[in-house]
Formats: structure tokens, C-alpha cells, sequence
């Protein structure tokens, strides 16, 4: 009998315990993201082995199409806005002073597959907002473990949420303009490449994706003052650097600023404040890097991103295919989704089937490749395989607007 009741208190007092060290887990998201990354890493690691990884798939052979191997600049003159456009506006000149050093919003480190909420959190924090990454991601990515955050979806938050500040974002970004930008007292977030230290699964090439935020530069060290979300505050990463791996998101650029100062901003943007006209320049870097680089995949990969920009599908499927050609990282699909749009446009379903199918078996519960798998699936004839797609995206990201569209429309026009 008394072993019988040592049995039972020993069992309560265990039950106790656990559920101690549940709830203390469960209460604390430091500690829960550790092993929830830890955790994440394991899982990844033994399906790489289950499933080992291949590089993307290079290009199907690609049907005929009346279009030239490289778009040429006389090309670029034929994309032309539908609306006349102002006169184009001169950037303010001043001379860039030797340091700058804006003030650091309290710095946060990001919870898993988190960085662009909590750059976010931190860029917010310099006007003022009182809130941390853990509210974007309630928005941007409902499921802890998506993966990507598109810069669109960041912006539509500070528009929805905080709309007493103002949004913008533009590509073909150089270091002269950051800094500018930073002289003027305006913290600037980028997009860029992204290195993990330790493989997630065998034959991991290590490259992902991460949002930056910078608040200075020292022309004496030639670097810029960066808060990074994963590695720590006030850090410092050298131009050459920050250039070569800025390149591989189209030079993508933030901007967050009061509605008082957007005049400052048209000024310091200059004919870049206009978006059609930025992309054009944008994709006349690309084009000058391609032809400069010809072995440079993100090149490449720009010059599509921006050739689909302005619909221009077959030429875009074409430098898609050098850059695939040359070679992409194993997750490139899980940031970046301009080939999708060229394929599908162009009907190259099967080269459209074999990217979003590598990158389900990267990202399995990416919204974005399971929508444009639909999309393939709805232009094969298999509505039903379609719909369950179109489902499945909404099932990640409830938000997620492109999926509800693609849903309503192939429900509707049976």
C-alpha cells in the first residue's frame, strides 16, 4: 500500500514538473525559438538525408519563340508608361559628409524564418512604434514557420498598421544612394543574400535570404553601420561586400519616413521616385551587368525580374534560362518568384512544373510555389488538383490575397 501511494506521488510530482517546464517554455519565446530552431534543423537534416538535395533544375529545351537571345536597348525605349509622367526630378546635390551614425532603434533578434519582421520592428522603432516583430509576423505570416516574407507584404503592414508613417521601396539601388539616403537622417532596409554557418541537410549550399537595416557609413573604413536581426547591433559590413550581396535581390531598397519629410525623399530619389521610371533604369543595369558578367546568374536573374516587371514574358523566360543555365541557389525559389510569371505567360508549363516542384521539396509550405503549382495545374486541365493547390496556399498564409484570387476565379470559370 505505501509503495502504491509512493507511486502515485512520485507520478504527480513528475506530471507537476513537466507541466512546469511546459508552460515556463511555452511563456518564453527565447527559449521556445531555440529549440523550435533546433528542433526545425534536425527534422530538415534527416530528410536531406531520406531525400538528398540537387542543385535547380536547369532549363527544358524551349520552344520557338520570335524573340532575340538578349534584349537590346533599343528594346528597353518601347516600354512606355500609359500616363504621361512629370518632368523628371534632379537629386538634391550635396556633398556626402566623411561619417554618419544615426541614432540605433533597440536592437531585437529575430525568432525563426523571422528577419523581415524584426527589421522591420527595429526601422519601425525609429519614428517611434511601439511594437515588435512578433506583431508584423501575426500579419505577414500567420504560420511561425513560413519562410519568406515578400517586401509587398511588409509594406502593406506599415500601410494597414501604421499609417501614419509612409512606405516605399524601389530596386537598381547603388551604395552612393544609401548614402545619401543616411545623410539625410533616413535609415534605409535592404534585401540581400544571406549565409548559414552550419548546413541544414548534407550538400546544403548554405545561401539564403536576409533583410538589413542600415543607420550609417564611414568612408574611412568603407563600410556601413548595419542592425542586423540574426548576427547582432551596430555592426559594421564592408561596401564590397554589402554590394555583391545586395546584387542578388535587384538592389532592393526600404524606405520608411514621416508624411512630412516625402518631399525630401522625391528629392533625394530623384528620377527614381517615379516606379516605372526606376524600373527601367533598374533594368538597364541588369542588362549592363549581364552583358558585363555574362557568367553571373543573379545578373541574369535581374534582368528577368525586371523584363517581367513590364510584361515582357518571352524575353524574360530567356534570361531566366541563363541564369538557370549558369546555376541558382537551392533556395532561390523560395525568395523569388519572377520565373513563375515567365513561364506561365510564355506556356512553358513543364519548365514552370519543374522549378515549383524543386522548390516544395525546399519549402514545403510555401504559398507561393503551391499557387503558381495550381497555376500549372489549371493551364494542364486538372481543375480539381488546381483548386486543392490554390487551398493548400490559403491553408499557409490565410492573407494570402493571390491565392484567394486564383480560388475565386478557377471556381468561377469551371
Amino acid at each position: 500500500m505505501q509503495k502504491s501511494k509512493r507511486i502515485v506521488w512520485l507520478f504527480f510530482f513528475v506530471s507537476v514538473l513537466l507541466g512546469g517546464i511546459g508552460w515556463g517554455f511555452w511563456r518564453n519565446p527565447a527559449l521556445q525559438s531555440r529549440w523550435l530552431w533546433r528542433w526545425e534543423r534536425m527534422r530538415v537534416y534527416a530528410q536531406g538525408i531520406l531525400d538528398p538535395v540537387e542543385p535547380p533544375p536547369t532549363p527544358l529545351p524551349a520552344p520557338a519563340v520570335a524573340v532575340t537571345r538578349h534584349p537590346t536597348p533599343t528594346n528597353l525605349s518601347v516600354v512606355a508608361p500609359e500616363t504621361a509622367l512629370p518632368p523628371a526630378a534632379t537629386p538634391t546635390p550635396f556633398v556626402l559628409p566623411e561619417t554618419v551614425t544615426l541614432p540605433a532603434p533597440s536592437w531585437e533578434r529575430q525568432d525563426i524564418n523571422n528577419c523581415g519582421p524584426a527589421a522591420l520592428a527595429m526601422y519601425l522603432r525609429s519614428y517611434g512604434w511601439q511594437g515588435d516583430q512578433f506583431d508584423i509576423a501575426a500579419l505577414v505570416k500567420p504560420q511561425r514557420d513560413d519562410r519568406n516574407v515578400n517586401v509587398d507584404e511588409l509594406a502593406y503592414y506599415v500601410r494597414t498598421r501604421a499609417g501614419w508613417l509612409n512606405i516605399e521601396y524601389r530596386v537598381g539601388g547603388n551604395l552612393t544612394l544609401l548614402k545619401r539616403l543616411l545623410a539625410a537622417g533616413f535609415p534605409v532596409m535592404i534585401e540581400e543574400s544571406f549565409y548559414f554557418e552550419t548546413p541544414f541537410y548534407p550538400n546544403d549550399d548554405l545561401w539564403a535570404a536576409h533583410y538589413n537595416l542600415l543607420t550609417g557609413y564611414d568612408e574611412v573604413t568603407q563600410t556601413f553601420i548595419s542592425q542586423n536581426s540574426y548576427y547582432g547591433a551596430n555592426l559594421k559590413v564592408s561596401y564590397s561586400d554589402l554590394q555583391k550581396e545586395w546584387q542578388t535581390f535587384n538592389y532592393l531598397y526600404i524606405l520608411v519616413f514621416r508624411p512630412d519629410q516625402a518631399q525630401s525623399v522625391r528629392e533625394l530619389l530623384g528620377d527614381d521616385w517615379d516606379v516605372e521610371t526606376n524600373r527601367r533604369q533598374a533594368l538597364e543595369l541588369a542588362q549592363r551587368e549581364s552583358q558585363a558578367d555574362p557568367q553571373n546568374a543573379f545578373a541574369w536573374f535581374n534582368l528577368g525580374t525586371n523584363l517581367v516587371y513590364f510584361e515582357r514574358y518571352p524575353e524574360a523566360a530567356l534570361a531566366y534560362d541563363q541564369a538557370r543555365q549558369i546555376g541558382l541557389p537551392q533556395r532561390m525559389y523560395r525568395y523569388q518568384f519572377g520565373p513563375f510569371l515567365a513561364y506561365f505567360h510564355t506556356g512553358r508549363i513543364d519548365d514552370l512544373m519543374a522549378i515549383v516542384e524543386y522548390a516544395l521539396k525546399r519549402t514545403p509550405n510555401s504559398e507561393e510555389a503551391l499557387l503558381w503549382r495550381g497555376w500549372a495545374h489549371y493551364r494542364q486541365g486538372k481543375i480539381n488538383q488546381a483548386v486543392e493547390d490554390f487551398k493548400a496556399a490559403l491553408e499557409q498564409n490565410p492573407n494570402y490575397l493571390d491565392a484567394q484570387y486564383a480560388l475565386n476565379f478557377v471556381l468561377n470559370n469551371p
